[in-house]
């Protein structure tokens, strides 16, 4: 569940490493522990496996609300809690209604889960956060729905390559801004757009932590860099328009759309910064307890 720029939320207490810029914006980044990462990881193993369950379930056919409710029943079974459903306060009755964020074609993220059936040509974004034995992990991919246009097609493979592009070129000392700039750069070269009032976040006892960690390069953003670190966690999650940036919110309050009704697609990973670069906690692999 992306966050938006608007948004500023702590984590749970533990090492902390400073955001760079405005001091608006400099607040703990909480660094984890060797084995909170892989707590982490077991996390986002369970969001993985209801990942492609739901990625099965998503044919010609089907309601959005099915593929909702079959990780509903999946994250129960296991004793797993979505971080979606009734966000932010995570009180009954209030905020966000599903257990899942399923977004089809024009819609880019958030999108509530209902009647809506998948048609064969359709791009469907599903997007899942959850807390296992008390972490989170939050992973999202976009699919086609049978055949799909070359434009459409294109757009998805865009995206998953600026996000493989992002994570493969993090390195501890880096500012986030280089790594940006290059999500930005590989989106706008293909002909696409970066959705600038979304972005990805810090992930770890929360769904959304410290930093923000934005899919592009502006003035302001700039001055809310911070410089990667071990032992951070963040989901990285390029959301790209096949047309111009501009979005809009719909009456539901949550659904975000592409102004010029053209599609979307979002891929995300939570990882872990390690010595080494970046390590995927929601790829599939077990943890290492």
């Amino acid at each position: 569940m992306a966050a938006s720029l608007a948004e500023r939320r702590a984590g749970s207490k533990g090492p902390v490493a400073e955001g760079g810029g405005d001091t608006e914006r400099r607040m703990p980044i909480i660094l984890k522990s060797r084995r909170e990462i892989e707590l982490m990881r077991r996390a986002g193993k369970v969001a993985f496996d209801i990942l492609q369950a739901m990625k099965q379930a998503a044919v010609p056919g089907v309601r959005t609300i099915d593929i909702d409710e079959l990780a509903r029943d999946r994250m129960e079974a296991v004793g797993a809690r979505s971080t979606s459903r009734n966000y932010p306060t995570y009180k009954p009755g209030e905020g966000y209604p599903g257990y899942t964020c399923i977004s089809v074609n024009e819609e880019v993220i958030h999108g509530i889960p209902g009647p809506r059936t998948l048609r064969e040509g359709d791009i469907v974004t599903l997007d899942l956060a959850l807390t296992y034995e008390g972490f989170c992990a939050d992973t999202a991919i976009t699919i086609p729905i049978g055949a799909v246009s070359p434009a459409a097609a294109r757009l998805l493979e865009v995206t998953r390559e600026s996000l493989d592009l992002a994570i493969a070129n993090i390195r501890p000392d880096r500012w986030w801004s280089e790594i940006a700039r290059l999500i930005q750069g590989n989106v706008e070269r293909a002909g696409f757009s970066v959705v600038r009032e979304f972005v990805g976040h810090g992930v770890g006892r929360s769904m959304h932590e410290d930093p923000k960690v934005p899919n592009f390069v502006t003035n302001e953003q700039v001055q809310s860099n911070f410089k990667i670190r071990p032992g951070m966690t963040f989901a990285v999650e390029p959301m790209v328009v096949m047309g111009r940036r501009d979005v809009e919110m719909m009456p539901d309050s949550w659904t975000v759309v592409t102004r010029d009704g053209l599609p979307a697609a979002h891929f995300e990973h939570t990882i872990a910064v390690t010595p080494d670069g970046a390590d995927i906690l929601t790829d599939g692999r077990p943890a290492r307890l």
